[in-house]
């Protein structure tokens, strides 16, 4: 991954987080909206970024948006 694709990522993984932090605070309000905007941004990551061929177990995990986070974390630091 060239040196631009790894600053986008990192903004993506940032503003990801940032939803995941909203829809934590909304969880008495309709979130549907927030979660369709999470389940998006990470499929489009995964593609875009090819983030399987850094970390095979992260698309099985997809579901999980904490453990998606925390992967690409980890395939953040280990890789770049």
């Amino acid at each position: 991954m060239e040196g631009l694709n790894v600053q986008r990522l990192k903004k993506a993984l940032d503003y990801l987080e940032s939803k995941q932090r909203e829809l934590k605070k909304e969880h008495q309000n309709d979130t549907r909206s927030i979660e369709s905007l999470i389940k998006y941004l990470k499929k489009d990551m995964l593609e875009q970024f090819q983030l399987s061929d850094y970390h095979p177990e992260i698309k099985p995990e997809l579901k999980n948006t904490e453990f998606f986070i925390s992967n690409v974390k980890n395939i953040l630091e280990k890789n770049f």
